[in-house]
């Protein structure tokens, strides 16, 4: 419980009490339920597709060879692990429920922190889902494939700059100790 309840989760949630309880006293109860009734609302829609997210990426996990991963994106393959893994975020449909879930899942089969690193990033900067939904229509063809071309380097440059820092990756799941036993 407590790991999956830190500190930050209390910080938030505090945060939120607190704001609920302003916009209770200054704009009523009426305003109050409504605001937690599209709360609710979004909370269902957002909790479905962070099951599907998670179901995709235990299906990713079973059905992907961690010899094939490892040779794809493996750690003897440094440039071409952190480009297919450029490639990969490029293409990987959906918000933070699907990239997180197929991060921990290349963090677990322990791939090189420079291919996680260039995964991420290139999906936050270079997401196709992102340009068509968001760049196209708000920004227009020439700006977006400026900033496409400006940013497709950049994850390659932090995979290598990933790879270089004297720092050990080790996921949350890796870290968790034995309960110990009750007297």
């Amino acid at each position: 419980m407590r790991e999956g309840f830190g500190l930050s989760f209390w910080c938030f949630a505090g945060f939120a009490f607190c704001a609920g309880l302003v916009c209770y006293l200054v704009l009523g109860a009426s305003a109050f339920a409504t605001v937690i009734s599209e709360d609710f609302e979004r909370l269902t829609g957002t909790l479905a597709r962070v099951a599907a997210a998670q179901v995709v990426a235990g299906f990713v996990w079973v059905l992907l060879s961690r010899e094939r991963l490892l040779t794809l994106v493996g750690p003897d393959n440094a440039h071409r692990g952190v480009i297919v893994a450029t490639a990969a975020g490029i293409i990987t449909p959906g918000g933070p429920a699907s990239a997180f879930a197929l991060l921990a899942v290349l963090a677990s089969a322990r791939v090189d922190r420079g291919v996680l690193v260039a995964y991420i990033t290139s999906w936050a900067l270079l997401g196709a889902q992102r340009i068509v939904v968001w760049d196209l229509p708000l920004m227009g063809a020439e700006f977006s494939a400026i900033r496409f071309l400006v940013c497709v380097p950049l994850p390659v440059v932090a995979g290598m700059i990933a790879r270089r820092l004297p720092l050990a990756l080790i996921p949350k799941t890796a870290t968790r100790s034995a309960p110990k036993s009750q007297p």
